[in-house]
């Protein structure tokens, strides 16, 4: 599994704590920035991430910025993806588990280190329960 990872300058430094866990846990990713805390403009990251999970490049992607807000946004316009916003470790479950997300996105701001981890490993191992559900994400995808 392939993880597309990306931030902006207020998420850089949690990016850091986002790979570390990644690589503690045997994940294989690629972090497509920035590369420090100069500032930059979330979308263009958002963007990066997003068309490597739709292009099917990565399984899957992680993103922060100050809220995560506007990665979410961000991300979302991107066809086939379903970015969610995890502002705690239950939110990173449903995210997988009702919604088949395949982006992750943190709030740099206001999640502190522990969240996050205790959210990706929510997030990494639980499975989409279809059914229902997917009948609802169906619904998600554009219709044009």
């Amino acid at each position: 599994m392939k993880i597309a990872v990306g931030s902006d300058h207020a998420g850089f430094t949690f990016k850091k704590t986002v790979t570390d866990w990644l690589e503690r846990h045997d994940y294989e990713f690629d972090d497509m920035g920035p590369y420090n805390e100069e500032s930059v403009d979330y979308p263009d990251y958002a963007r990066k991430v997003a068309e490597a999970v739709a292009a099917q490049q990565c399984d899957s992607g992680i993103l922060l910025c100050g809220t995560g807000i506007g990665v979410s946004i961000s991300a979302n316009k991107i066809k086939g993806i379903r970015a969610a916003l995890a502002c705690n470790p239950e939110f990173a479950t449903l995210a997988r588990q009702h919604n088949n997300a395949n982006i992750i996105c943190f709030s740099a701001r206001f999640t502190d280190k522990a969240t996050i981890e205790q959210s990706l490993h929510n997030w990494f191992t639980t499975d989409f329960e279809g059914g229902r559900h997917q009948r609802r994400v169906n619904k998600i995808e554009p219709c044009c």
